[in-house]
């Protein structure tokens, strides 16, 4: 309850410092984002890889890309998971540490847009956690979320294949989180076409 109250005379990362000094104005430029998890738990499961595309003026920006798998090898040793994708991806590879700060970086005061970006959001969190740095400030959009809200559903859920699906987006292998990102970032521009923001 009293969270903020551990960060008050806390001496943050340089990188975090530089993050907070951005939320002076307001961001034009919006950040489809999708996080690789090894679960559902912010508490007990780790990132595996991020992807990101940068959004500005309805135009989704393809020289915009953050793209980074972190190797977790110990987590995936001691819970049996294979680590092939990670040893297979062929994007970049960093610690969780700079991969934490890239990405802060990268994002900077952006809108982030994501398929059930609250989780992604308290994945980035429980990260920073660890880095001694405050939550993420960014704002959210969630594409489902839109979805919703723009046919007035309450009881259905829709995965980023059921969406892409009525949106007509072509199907792609989708073998990285930048491929999901990208998706992502297309059916935020239909969406927020359609409920006209």
């Amino acid at each position: 309850m009293l969270d903020w109250l551990k960060n008050i005379n806390k001496e943050h990362p340089e990188f975090w410092k530089t993050y907070l000094s951005k939320f002076d104005k307001k961001p034009s430029r919006y950040i489809a984002l999708s996080v690789e998890t090894t679960g559902l738990n912010p508490k007990k499961d780790v990132i595996l890889s991020f992807g990101a595309i940068g959004v500005v003026n309805n135009n989704i920006l393809i020289g915009d890309v953050f793209e980074v798998t972190i190797p977790q090898y110990k987590f995936l040793h001691d819970n049996g998971l294979s680590n092939d994708f990670l040893l297979e991806s062929e994007q970049p590879k960093l610690s969780e540490v700079q991969a934490i700060e890239k990405l802060i970086e990268f994002i900077g005061n952006s809108t982030l847009v994501g398929h059930r970006i609250n989780f992604d959001v308290e994945m980035i969190n429980e990260a920073l956690e660890k880095l001694a740095c405050g939550r993420l400030k960014n704002e959210a959009l969630d594409i489902e979320v839109m979805y919703k809200k723009l046919h007035d559903i309450n009881d259905k859920n829709f995965s980023l294949d059921e969406l892409s699906h009525i949106f007509k987006i072509s199907k792609t292998e989708r073998i990285s989180t930048t491929d999901d990102a990208y998706t992502i970032a297309l059916l935020f521009l239909k969406l927020k076409s359609r409920l006209g923001l």
